[in-house]
Order: structure tokens, then C-alpha cells, then sequence
């Protein structure tokens, strides 16, 4: 059963713009591997132009190691990119169009009659090469909604299957960004919309959770959230809110962590121990309360159990743990205390660890029984 959110990793793509960040032959085929083990819908390996080398080899490592997993490209609307994107049959191809007056006339010294005959043109060219067609609509947050809509309209008419907006300088909001896909969705027949979210106000993973929602199919993402600026929505975060806490269980997301610890290896980046879904320190506790419930039912404090995403739970016991979660662990550990010796063994432990600076192992805590 095909899910009903589906992602489009961009990691080789949108990911590589990085600043500094570029990748080998071999690693290239390495996070393809990384991806298909996640079991994601598609992935986009690159930009359609004769100046990306690996294009080929990397189509023919993905059909012959991975043939469920659905390939794409990245094109310009023009005929040269579309006529070599031919040549490599891609299962989609993205063009890509700015919407917004803004990018139309400042950057590319256009008007909307030129978008209009761009897209028109590609499209039928696309087709006629018999290429299956995805319409991207740069800084479509940004664009006239009335333009925009316009522009899916005819997008769609001429045969494109899917529609991605691109929230080009991350300033959409969740809520805003649910109006645009509703309201662009109002104007379809049956158009798939997809959504490219970035990270400039630390809400791309939210924007395209929103997105979905709403109504979008498709959201794109980045290991790490890599791509321009601070990025795009992150991989680990968005597989990991859909397959843990929807009903969509196909994407395996215990295979997160080391894709993501492979990447960061290849760009000189540390994860932050506290990251979502793949920081060491995620499942790590020492507070009185949280120790207590997460002792007698995990749920009580954790979102999802920590083998989902190929971590452990880490209790730890020290200055900042409750009387209740010290009792309750000694005696899962085989030691009791009598009420006479509980309350000095309780403030023992935290002297410890307040001077050692860090909580207690168990045999640390057994040893506090041992020899007070």
C-alpha cells in the first residue's frame, strides 16, 4: 500500500549546494543506499546539464541496486537541460520556474508573459520527449496567489503530474503555509502537489508536516537539512514524525542515525547530542519526575520507543534525581534500604555527584550502599 505522505530526498541536489560541501562518486552511491534502506518514494540525484559528470553511473547504480525506488532530476526550463534529461530517462523531471515578480523581474529581467511561454514550452517539450513532467514554482510563497494559481492551472492542463511550491526563503509560516496549498489545490483536477521548504526561521520540517496535512502529497528534505543558507527540511525529522506518529509505517526509521552519522562524517559536522531523532543524549535522563515514570512506563516521557530510531534509554542518577526513582532503581539493581539509612544514602549520592559534576553509574550507586 503506497503511503499517503511521500518524501523526495534532495540530499544530492538542493543538499550539495551547501556551501563547502561536495560529494564523491562513491559517496554519492553510498547515501543512495542509505536512502533506499530507509525505503523513501523518490529521490532527486541531481541537475539535468552535461556539466554533472555522474549522472549516468548514479542512474545506473539506482536501476540496477534499487529499481523500487523512483529517480528524478532538476531542470531549468530550457531545451538544452530538458533534451539531455532525455537522454537519461529519469522517472520525473522537476523544472523549475520562478512565480514571484520579485525573482521574474529582479533576477532574471523578466515579466509574467515570459513565465507563461517558458513553461508552456517546456512542458509540451518535456512531453513530447516522453518525459513525465513535475512543474517547481521557485519562491511561491512569495508569488501573486492569483499568478501562482494561474500558472499550476496551466501547469497541469499542459500535463504536469505534480506541482511543487518552494517556499524559496523560508518565511512561510505552518498555518500560512496550509491556506497556499489549499488554495492551489482549489484550482486542480487531480495535480499532485509537492512542497520545498526552508529552514531560515527553523520551520521548514514544520512548514512541510503543515503542507501535508493540508492536503500535499509530496514534501522534499535533506540528511542533516542541508542546502541553502540554514537549510531545508530536515530528512530525520520528517521521516521520523511520519512513520512514528502517523499510520504510514513503510519508511524504516531506525536506519535514520546512520545515514546521518555518515553524512556528517563526510562534511566535518558534529551533531548536536540533543538533535531530534539522532542526538546520542535524546534518550539520556536524570530528573526525579521523568526518572519515575520513565522506570515504570516509558511512555510517560518518551514520544517513541528509542529502538525505533536505533538508540537506548540512559537513566542516570545523581544530584538532579527524586527520592522515588533512586529507591525504585536500587532495587531493581537487588538492594533495598531500610527508612532509617534512605534518607542520609539519598543525600550521599548527590554530594557524589555534585563534586564528581556528573550523575552516577550503578556501580557507583552500589557502591554508595556498600560503603557510606
Amino acid at each position: 500500500m503506497q503511503n499517503r505522505y511521500r518524501i523526495i530526498d534532495t540530499t544530492l541536489r538542493e543538499g550539495e549546494q551547501t556551501p563547502g560541501v561536495s560529494f564523491s562518486l562513491t559517496e554519492k552511491k553510498h547515501i543512495i543506499d542509505g536512502l533506499a534502506l530507509i525505503g523513501l518514494a523518490e529521490i532527486e540525484i541531481g541537475i539535468s546539464s552535461r556539466l554533472m559528470p555522474d549522472l549516468t553511473t548514479l542512474f545506473s547504480h539506482c536501476r540496477s541496486r534499487h529499481p523500487e525506488l523512483a529517480v528524478s532530476l532538476w531542470s531549468r526550463c530550457r531545451a538544452e537541460d530538458i533534451g539531455y534529461a532525455a537522454t537519461l530517462l529519469p522517472d520525473i523531471l522537476s523544472l523549475s520556474i520562478p512565480v514571484s515578480d520579485l525573482h521574474l523581474e529582479n533576477r532574471l529581467e523578466k515579466d509574467r508573459n515570459w513565465a507563461r511561454r517558458a513553461l508552456s514550452e517546456s512542458i509540451i517539450l518535456a512531453r513530447g520527449l516522453g518525459l513525465r513532467v513535475s512543474v517547481g514554482f521557485e519562491d511561491a510563497t512569495r508569488a501573486d496567489a492569483a499568478f501562482l494559481k494561474e500558472m499550476a492551472v496551466l501547469a497541469e492542463r499542459l500535463g504536469a503530474e505534480r506541482i511543487r511550491l518552494a517556499d524559496t526563503v523560508g518565511i512561510s509560516s505552518p498555518g500560512r503555509f496550509s491556506l497556499l496549498v489549499r488554495e492551489v489545490q482549489g484550482v486542480l483536477t487531480g495535480c499532485e502537489l509537492a512542497v520545498h521548504t526552508h529552514n531560515d526561521f527553523g520551520m521548514a520540517t514544520a512548514n512541510a508536516v503543515a503542507a501535508l496535512e493540508a492536503g500535499a502529497t509530496w514534501a522534499d528534505a535533506t540528511v542533516l537539512g542541508l542546502g541553502e543558507r540554514a537549510g531545508c527540511a530536515r530528512l530525520e525529522e520528517l521521516v521520523g514524525y511520519i512513520s512514528l506518529l502517523t499510520e504510514e509505517k513503510a519508511m524504516a526509521s531506525h536506519h535514520l542515525k546512520d545515514l546521518a552519522t555518515y553524512v556528517a562524517a563526510l562534511i566535518s559536522m558534529t551533531i548536536d547530542p540533543a538533535r531530534p531523532l539522532i542526538g546520542k543524549r535524546i534518550f539520556t535522563c536524570e530528573t526525579g519526575l521523568h526518572l519515575q515514570g520513565l522506570q515504570r512506563d516509558p511512555t510517560t516521557y518518551e514520544p517513541y520507543p528509542p529502538e525505533r530510531v536505533g538508540a537506548e534509554r540512559k537513566l542516570l542518577f545523581g544530584a538532579k534525581s527524586g527520592r522515588r526513582a533512586i529507591i525504585d532503581r536500587l532495587s531493581q539493581l537487588g538492594h533495598s534500604l531500610g527508612e532509617d539509612r534512605i534518607t542520609s544514602y539519598i543525600k550521599a549520592i548527590r554530594e557524589r555527584s555534585q563534586a564528581a559534576r556528573s550523575p552516577l553509574t550503578d556501580s557507583e550507586l552500589l557502591a554508595a550502599v556498600l560503603n557510606p
